[in-house]
Order: C-alpha cells, then structure tokens, then sequence
C-alpha cells in the first residue's frame, strides 16, 4: 500500500485505556495525558499535535464519552455482566460481531471492529480513484471478487531498511480474494509477481483531476502493473481481469508497514517452522520450532525467499499463506475477540495501513463488506496460486508463464463460483448425485413440438457473457434464423453461472425451436409452473459458458481441482520447511 507517515494532528494514542475512577466506581475512557486525567478524575481530552503555520486545525475525533454507569469495554460492571442491548456493552457486541465474522484481511476486520471510531478512522483511510476499473463495488447478491495488493514500495516510518531506495513500489504480492455468491465459502488466489504477462492500456486519475492514457505492455512481469510508469491499483486491476476473466469489485492495499502494525495489534501471529533459519537478506533468524511474530520479526517471515522450499517466489507465496492463515485464525480467538485493547489498536493499525478504491472508501463500506464475510468458517476458505511453469524463452530461470494445463479448470471453478474446500465439495457431489436422478427429466424437455421461428418470442439478457453478446446474438437471431421478434435487454440484473432459458409450460415448443437454433443443452432449460400470458416472452440469459451464437456451449465447469494444483485451507497450521 501507498502508506504514508501522516502524523495526523488527529490521531488517537493506542495506550489509551478504559480504567476504574475512585471517585464514582465506574470505569471511564482514560486517552493518553493520564495526568491531567488523574488530576481531573474523569475523562482526557484527546491530544493535538501543533497545527502547521497558515492551516485550519484538524477536527476533534470522533471519540465517544462513557456514560456514567456504562462498563468497561470487557463488558464487566461491579462483577456483574450486563445484558442490555444499548451502551459500551451493545457497542461492543456488535463489533465483536461484525469482526468475529472477518476473515483476517483483518484490514476489514480491525476496522469494522471500531466502528465508533467512525470520523477519526475515516480520516485514517488512503483512497483511489480507479478511473473505472472495477464493477463499482461488491454486490450483496452477487458473489464478490476484491483483490489484495501488498506493495513493496518504500513509503512510511520505519521502512526505510527495505525495498529498492529509488523504486515507486510493484505489486509484490497479489491475491485475487473470491467470495461465494451465498457465502459460504471463499478462495484466496494468489499470483506469483514473477509471472510474465500482458498488461492493458489503463486511464489513471492525476493530481489536478484529469486522466493519463498509459500504453499496455506485452511479455512483462506481473509486478509491473502497479506503480511503474504511473501505473495505479486500477491498471493492476485490469491485468488481473486479463488474465483470470474475472471481473473484480474493488481493491485493498497496504505496504511493509501494514504486516508490522497488525501482527504487533494482534498480539502477535503464530508461526511454525521446521527447521532453524538464518536469512542475511531478509534478517529472519528463528531456531526450529513455534515461534510467536510480531513487527520487524513478522516481517522478515513474509519476505523472506531464501529460508524455505527451492528459495523461490511461489514457496515465499506458500509461506505468506501460512501466516495469513495463522493471522486469521489469530483474528477469531478468544483472546482477540474479549481483548478491547486489541480491538483500540487493531482499528487504528488497520485503518491507517489501507488504502481502498473509492467503493471501499469509508467505515461505512468497510463494514457493509465485513457483514458480507462475517458468517464463512475458516476451513471454507482456501489459498491457492496461479499454476506455473518455468518461462521456456530463458535459460536462466528467472521468470514464469501460466500453466494452463492447470490453471484453466482452476480459473473456470472461481468464475463458475465453485468451491475448493472439503465440506464444499461433498456437498456438490450430492447435489450432482441429485441432478443425476432428474437427468431423464431434463432431457424429456426437448423432446416435442417446435414452433416456426417466426413465432419464437425472447428477450435476450447478458449474465456473464462476453461484451455485446446480447446485442451479437440479436442480431445472429434475427437475421441468420428468422426469429424476428427477438429483443435485446443489455445486462441482466445479475450474473448467472451458465447460459440459461427461462420459459412457462405453454411455451415449451418456442423454447425447443430455440434450443435448437442456438445449440442448447437441457440442462439450460428452466421450466416454470405457470402458463405464461399471449405474447409474454421468454428469457435468454447469456453466461460466462457463451463464447458467440452458433458456437456451442463451453464445457460444464470442472467441480474438482486438478490434483497438482496447490492449496491450503485456512483452519490448518502449516509447518514452514
């Protein structure tokens, strides 16, 4: 992330603590001049910084006093719990919800979790224009693609030891983040930086607000796309859409500082390596065995390429997995979600190391997106990469291409929102069971009369197709099969899995004939229950299966991952070796 030292004037000290005042046995909000809050045996006000010379004063935080009466934030009054829904205590409970269901890009997490924080973390938050380069922002209906960039860009205190000194910053670690449509799973796609690529032209917003054209580039590595030549999240955005034909919803940033301040928010994240490790490059020297993490020592583990594996960019990859994992896992415990201190600092981490497209640009937002992830279990979740292999064009390996022997079946399952995980694929393996019982069923549909095509009536919707289709397949509807009165809807209200036609039982010889003419299988048929009136017509929605009209079909989306393909569940700590 594009994290700067903002030395804000209104920043709030993470060792302001609730305590006990004397004079009333309650306990009070005590911020960081303990002084002046003993002597007043009340509640501080919140420290400025000088205003610079010729500018306004920040405005106060929005840091809310404690009734009188009201408990700690542990939720603990004279020994007894309170029970109500209002106060500290119902503030409380509905962050520890909202952050319990978090999944650990904790960014989400922390934030959502100090969500009374509301104006001062607003003001902690960096945003982006993207100029366009996503959906305009997640969909409560809809699955959810947000991609994670970590930057190495030298920006923040206490960075300057790491990263290229002149350098503007790569993506230097990328996961494409897939939640499912009904939520009850996710895939963390992660792509190797090394991986060499295409990158689109993109329109990228400048200071004075207009808009620079930078030219695309072909054959380049995938860390290019972000920060080289102007290049901003929108045009890593777009390369990811390229590669993966997954569209994205919106992007979360952070750079060095943000694997520092959560890991120390946290309490630090556990780690497990199987042998001792002494890394000149990267700092990491930890004996074998369990070791607890925090800020520089964190770190270290995340960058590190030379401790584990073949020293190489996909095992570095392996091992970032296995710390977010291990930070998730962190993000749900007991310790963490009873901890109200971890709660303080994890906001104020969060928050100040993130920067967000404009869709995610508020506390607001923020916790929207939490509320959409909240519910997943952990070993729902799954991280995979990119398959690769070696470039062939270099004779010293150095660089990598798709492998799409293996990649293709893994990019269909997230387009087609299918989940990697266990629990997931038993469940669709019933469901398949079921299906096939109904099969015979499903075939007798195109089994009957067919109408002229004159007299076929359709309305033709784009749910995930390629750009036009609705409009191409018109077009090749009405004038290469005589279906005249065909219309073009543009974009259906929301994506489907695969192409599908919608049509009531007095209708089926219309959907036959079209079947028919566009190479259909029964299986995208979709009977209702109820005649249709005259003239009502039928809905054609196009998926991501639909390549052009007269093509068939692309084949069913794969419902198991290849077995070479790498991936790891959330739930399981993971050795690094």
């Amino acid at each position: 992330m594009d994290a700067q030292s903002r030395g804000r004037a209104d920043e709030i000290d993470p060792a302001d603590q609730w305590v006990l005042n004397p004079r009333t046995g309650n306990y009070e909000l005590r911020l960081g001049d303990s002084a002046a809050h003993q002597q007043a045996g009340g509640v501080a006000a919140p420290r400025r910084a000088p205003s610079a010379p010729g500018k306004p004063k920040a405005p106060s935080p929005a840091v809310p006093r404690p009734r009188r009466g009201d408990g700690p934030p542990g939720g603990r009054r004279g020994g007894r719990s309170r029970k109500g829904g209002g106060g500290a205590d119902g503030r409380r409970r509905k962050a520890l919800l909202v952050t319990s269901g978090t999944l650990a890009f904790l960014l989400v997490g922390g934030a959502a979790a100090a969500y009374f924080y509301y104006d001062h973390l607003n003001g902690n938050l960096s945003v982006t224009d993207i100029a366009g380069a996503g959906t305009g922002g997640f969909k409560k209906d809809q699955a959810i693609n947000i991609l994670v960039i970590g930057t190495d860009k030298r920006s923040g205190s206490g960075n300057e030891g790491y990263g290229d000194k002149d350098s503007v910053g790569h993506a230097d670690t990328t996961i494409l983040f897939h939640v499912a449509k009904d939520r009850s799973n996710a895939t963390a796609l992660s792509i190797p930086r090394d991986l060499i690529t295409d990158i689109p032209s993109c329109p990228t917003k400048q200071p004075d607000g207009s808009t620079k054209e930078i030219k695309g580039t072909k054959g380049t590595r995938f860390n290019n796309s972000l920060g080289q030549e102007g290049r901003d999240a929108g045009c890593t955005m777009r390369t990811v859409k390229e590669l993966t034909g997954i569209e994205i919803d919106n992007f979360m940033m952070v750079d060095f500082n943000a694997v520092k301040t959560l890991s120390t928010a946290v309490g630090g994240v556990p780690v497990c390596l199987e042998k001792a490790v002494d890394d000149e490059d990267s700092k990491l020297k930890l004996a074998a065995g369990e070791h607890r993490l925090a800020g520089e020592d964190a770190l270290a583990f995340v960058r590190t390429r030379h401790a584990f594996g073949n020293e190489s960019d996909l095992d570095r990859i392996k091992t970032q997995q296995q710390f977010l994992g291990s930070m998730m896992r962190e993000m749900k415990s007991k310790e963490t979600l009873t901890s109200p201190k971890k709660f303080f600092s994890l906001a104020e981490a969060a928050t100040k190391s993130l920067t967000v497209d404009q869709g995610l640009g508020s506390i607001d937002k923020l916790t929207d997106l939490a509320g959409e992830l909240k519910d997943i279990d952990l070993k729902n979740i799954t991280f995979t990469t990119m398959p690769v292999l070696d470039n062939p064009a270099e004779k010293v390996k150095a660089t990598v291409v798709v492998d799409r022997a293996l990649a293709d079946p893994l990019l269909q399952m997230i387009r087609g929102d299918v989940s990697l995980t266990e629990v997931e694929k038993k469940e669709a393996a019933a469901q398949e069971a079921a299906d096939a019982d109904s099969k015979a069923k499903q075939e007798a549909l195109l089994q009957g009369n067919r109408v002229p095509a004159a007299d076929v009536r359709v309305s033709v919707y784009n749910g995930g197709g390629p750009k036009g289709s609705a409009s191409t397949t018109l077009n090749w509807l009405q004038n290469t099969k005589g279906m005249s009165r065909a219309s073009n809807q543009g974009n259906a209200p929301a994506k489907v899995g695969a192409t599908q036609l919608e049509y009531a039982p007095n209708q089926a010889d219309q959907a036959r004939a079209l079947a028919d003419a566009l190479g259909l299988p029964a299986t995208a048929l979709k009977m209702g229950t109820a005649d249709a009136a005259a003239k009502t017509p039928m809905k054609l929605t196009l998926g991501p299966d639909f390549q052009q009209p007269g093509t068939p079909l692309a084949a069913p989306v794969p419902q198991e991952l290849p077995k070479d393909v790498q991936q790891a569940q959330a739930d399981k700590a993971v050795c690094a070796k």
